[in-house]
């Protein structure tokens, strides 16, 4: 019985970890099925990163538009990812305070 537990166990987990969609890599649809993006959310982060990949979390809630630090956490908690990292709050987006150069001359 704890075998199966157990096998039951990493079965979950190993589905959880293939469960995440990294925002650099993935497609349209891939973005679309992340709850909380819609057609409107993924063309734009599609647009941003055509510009350039997404480096960090704090990158991408400055280069999207509708992304704050509330919506960014929602999202990672939903499987989205920034080069494999989940969103790690108020000290990951104040690290990098000039995340973005190109996002900043955009403006």
């Amino acid at each position: 019985m704890l075998k199966k537990s157990l096998a039951a166990l990493l079965a979950l987990l190993a589905a959880t970890a293939f469960a995440a969609v990294d925002v650099n890599r993935a497609t349209v649809a891939d973005l679309d099925s992340i709850k909380g993006i819609g057609p409107g959310t993924s063309s734009k982060i599609v647009e941003q990163r055509t510009a350039a990949p997404f480096r960090d979390w704090a990158d991408f809630i400055t280069r999207v538009p509708g992304v704050g630090e509330r919506r960014a956490a929602r999202l990672s908690a939903e499987g989205l990812r920034v080069n494999g990292a989940a969103f790690g709050g108020a000290a990951t987006a104040a690290a990098s305070p000039a995340a973005s150069p190109a996002a900043a001359a955009a403006r």
